[in-house]
């Protein structure tokens, strides 16, 4: 059994915003839709942290930024792993599995992540893979990436799990990626939802890379703060789209299988086949 799809949630998507609280409806739906097969990239661990502590103290964190996002991951990766397996099909087994980007940076720590992967897929467990928060510090991390642009062209950062998502993608040879996110996908107006562009699939690379960016001239802004928004979605998608995958960008209030399906508004990009 191969990979044939990886797909990744956003935190804003996961978060009852107006309610302080975890949208129980979508988590539980997707946790439900999981396969073998599929490798599942989430965030969402921090501001489920954050919301938790919020709960039970009253109050948030204070202190360096760096110190308090680490510490709300990790109270926040226990829930967030607790709740898939509460709504994951009882049959599947699920793998945490924590990535920092010295393992994407490495060939031999990437093939290691990669043959982890596979084995999950073929003993029918599927991998939930998060970046390590509570155990990356920002300078130290900084210090390492700026090491490696001095000696490679192309750096994996995965400060972004859209990132993290299109990397294993590509690294995995998978079919699908699946993007999740707050809205339906990439609008040429941010501010007027008629606008969404459902197909960016064009006939060769050098169109789609033309088309790419044509559409990451109109987009501004994202979901949260610190997140990179529709722009980055766009930059990331595009080596697994090269590469032969079908990207999707589109809302976690639909089903994964009616964006995998077509059935849902969404944009896809990919080549045409």
């Amino acid at each position: 059994m191969q990979c044939d799809v990886v797909g990744k949630i956003g935190s804003m998507a996961m978060i009852r915003r107006d309610e302080n609280d975890i949208d129980y409806n979508i988590l539980s739906r997707v946790a439900g839709e999981l396969r073998p097969g599929i490798i599942w990239v989430t965030s969402g661990a921090a501001e489920i942290g954050r919301l938790d502590y919020m709960k039970r103290t009253g109050c948030e964190l204070t202190g360096e930024p760096e110190c308090v996002k680490a510490d709300y991951a990790a109270q926040g990766q226990a829930i967030l792993m607790s709740t898939y397996r509460q709504f994951a099909r009882p049959e599947f087994s699920l793998r945490q599995v924590l990535v920092e980007h010295q393992h994407f940076n490495d060939e031999v720590k990437r093939e290691y992540i990669r043959k982890l992967l596979l084995r999950a897929t073929q003993q029918k467990a599927i991998p939930i893979v998060n970046y390590n928060d509570p155990v990356s510090d920002e300078e130290i991390r900084k210090l390492e990436l700026n090491s490696l642009k001095q000696q490679n062209d192309h750096v994996v950062e995965c400060v972004d799990n859209d990132e993290t998502a299109a990397v294993i993608c590509d690294l995995m040879k998978a079919k699908y990626l699946v993007i999740l996110t707050s809205t339906e996908g990439i609008y040429r107006d941010p501010k007027d939802p008629s606008t969404l562009v459902r197909n960016v699939v064009c006939p060769d690379a050098e169109s789609l890379i033309r088309e790419i960016r044509t559409l990451q001239e109109g987009c501004v802004g994202a979901s949260r703060a610190g997140a990179n928004g529709a722009r980055a979605k766009l930059e990331y998608a595009m080596k697994p789209a090269l590469g032969g995958a079908t990207v999707i960008i589109g809302s976690a209030k639909y089903r994964l299988s009616e964006l995998l399906n077509g059935q849902a508004p969404q944009t896809r990009i990919g080549i045409a086949r």
